[in-house]
């Protein structure tokens, strides 16, 4: 039943929580510049702040989350096996989120997810890339459940 479906995977409800580590970040880059960084917590809306704080920060923030990712982001083998499952039978997979991309495909390359995923984005992107009818899932026991 997988053939055909497309499916938009929430990756830090799914894959790899990236909070974690765009919080430790923000407070290295904050303790790095000497600067006080108040960002809001929305990702996409923090990226203005960042760019108004420190200027060109994505390069920062990939080198510190490829430094690090290990510690907070590990390969969940069954969660894994349903991707591949999926994958294999036909199944396009897209990734969302609010983090940056940057941090986005780092957890999903440390997660072991990146060879089955096909496009990575927000929701939106991830809707357009997949088609609007695209099964949302938000959480690794909805992934379990589907066929």
């Amino acid at each position: 039943m997988a053939g055909g479906l497309a499916i938009a995977l929430d990756l830090d409800g799914v894959l790899a929580d990236t909070r974690p580590l765009w919080d430790a970040w923000l407070e290295d880059a904050a303790r790095r510049a000497r600067v006080e960084l108040d960002v809001p917590e929305d990702r996409e809306a923090a990226a203005a702040a960042l760019d108004e704080a420190l200027g060109d920060w994505r390069p920062l923030l990939a080198r510190f989350a490829a430094d690090r990712a290990p510690l907070w982001i590990r390969p969940r083998p069954d969660t894994n096996a349903a991707l591949r499952r999926l994958a294999g039978a036909g199944a396009r997979i897209g990734v969302f989120s609010d983090a940056p991309r940057e941090l986005a495909e780092i957890a999903l390359a440390h997660a072991g997810a990146a060879r089955q995923v096909e496009v990575v984005g927000t929701l939106a992107v991830v809707r357009r890339a997949l088609g609007e009818d695209v099964v949302v899932v938000g959480s690794r026991e909805q992934l379990a459940g589907l066929r």
